[in-house]
């Protein structure tokens, strides 16, 4: 389960930088631009992939108090990708440095509506790379929108091709 987990987090930190460096190569207004998705920008798609990338981290680690991103951050859109890459870097090194035991060891958390439930951290694991699947698919829909021809492919046979 462990080699999974780490490709799967490989693949999604690679996958991230892949679409990052494409939505970084626009014009800086396009990443704020008001577009139609499930958030109104590439900006604001980011910040909510950071949000849940950060808050499912604090809560691995039992941070008694979550403090989630998007209520604080200022920055542009460049800092922004460099925050999401960090912590995608810091859930390759800690799945890397834990054993099977670990992964499989389930902790306790709040959500943010205040319901408490308990996990294994793998399924945690694998929900953060399926939830940046799913928005990184929002993200290109967006590029589209924006005339963007040249959008790299991310699909983790892709991925898995190259390595």
């Amino acid at each position: 389960m462990k080699q999974l987990l780490k490709e799967f987090l490989a693949y999604n930190l690679w996958a991230n930088q892949l679409l990052t460096n494409c939505i970084l190569a626009l014009d800086a207004g396009d990443w704020t631009k008001t577009l139609n998705s499930s958030f109104p920008s590439l900006h604001k798609t980011l910040l909510h992939m950071w949000d849940a990338d950060s808050i499912w981290w604090q809560r691995m680690e039992g941070a008694d108090n979550i403090k989630v991103p998007s209520k604080y951050f200022q920055e542009d859109t460049i800092e922004l990708v460099g925050r999401l890459v960090l912590q995608n870097e810091a859930w390759s090194a800690k799945v890397n440095d834990l054993d099977a035991d670990a992964l499989a060891r389930t902790f306790s958390y709040t959500n943010l509506k205040g319901d408490q439930f308990v996990q294994p951290l793998y399924q945690v694991v694998l929900h953060i790379c399926n939830h940046g699947t799913y928005h990184r698919g929002q993200l290109v829909t967006m590029l589209r929108t924006l005339g963007v021809r040249e959008i790299p492919q991310t699909d983790f046979v892709h991925w898995a091709r190259k390595n």
